[in-house]
């Protein structure tokens, strides 16, 4: 019987060397195909490390459950199921931008208990297990105690079907930029929840987003000191519709800005 140690050490070991296969490939992408819409990417390296992990997974931990960004499905009885995100940030992979990441989070009966998500350029492998604090490499982090968006630098993102979503986004984008000392956008959500869970900035909020982009990021947030709920307060959806991921500290506040945009 394996404990949450024993997934902890495999998820990171795991992450660490689907990022090898990422560097392999990074400078060095001869061939992009398109999903959603021309900007939604996935490269040879998305493929090979999704594979790497699903194998790793399956001949370690035959009965669990697998859900990852590029298809694989293994909708079984247990109780465990792990949350894959192969490369998060493939466009700036595909142009050379070292912002990107594996990302693998553990659920047991839909509640998540670990996630991991492994920078491979910059060699920073950030983790969490659930009552267990977070770290990056080994080093304890926390998120910050800045108490006001007038002290606050947040992250976000877009979805990648450019509606009437998308638009409310800019309009958050706008609203938001007028009350913070500014507004990142780094193309990759997983590690824009570590750089909040680790201070360097205090807010995150997206929608649209899916399970892997959020999944491993989330639980690392909340085990740093932070908060994570929907736009509204309530729980996180599992989908990624909607985020909002802070250092606890701004959380009312935010919410109040974003609940503008809910209808």
């Amino acid at each position: 019987m394996h404990g949450n140690d024993y997934f902890l050490e495999f998820a990171k070991k795991t992450a660490i060397s689907a990022g090898k296969i990422l560097l392999n490939h990074f400078g060095n992408i001869s061939s992009i195909e398109t999903k959603s819409t021309n900007i939604d990417l996935v490269t040879i390296a998305d493929l090979e490390s999704e594979k790497f992990i699903v194998k790793q997974i399956k001949n370690s931990f035959p009965e669990h459950g697998i859900f990852t960004e590029e298809g694989t499905s293994n909708n079984n009885t247990s109780e465990y199921c792990w949350i894959i995100d192969p490369l998060d940030g493939t466009t700036n992979f595909v142009h050379n931008l070292p912002i990107f990441a594996v990302a693998i989070g553990l659920q047991k009966n839909n509640e998540t208990i670990l996630g991991v998500v492994y920078n491979p350029v910059a060699n920073k492998c950030f983790w969490a297990q659930k009552s267990h604090g977070a770290f990056l490499n080994e080093k304890y982090i926390n998120t910050t105690s800045t108490d006001t968006l007038s002290k606050s630098l947040l992250v976000t993102g877009f979805p990648y079907i450019q509606d009437f979503k998308w638009d409310r986004n800019f309009n958050l984008f706008k609203k938001f930029y007028k009350q913070t000392q500014g507004i990142r956008r780094l193309g990759a959500a997983a590690l824009d929840l570590c750089f909040v869970a680790m201070g360097r900035f205090e807010g995150f909020w997206e929608l649209e987003l899916k399970p892997w982009d959020v999944c491993a990021g989330a639980i690392i947030v909340k085990e740093a000191g932070g908060k994570v709920t929907d736009w509204d307060g309530s729980p996180m959806p599992f989908s990624g519709k909607r985020i909002l991921a802070t250092n606890s500290h701004i959380h009312d506040e935010m919410m109040k800005t974003l609940i503008t945009e809910l209808h």
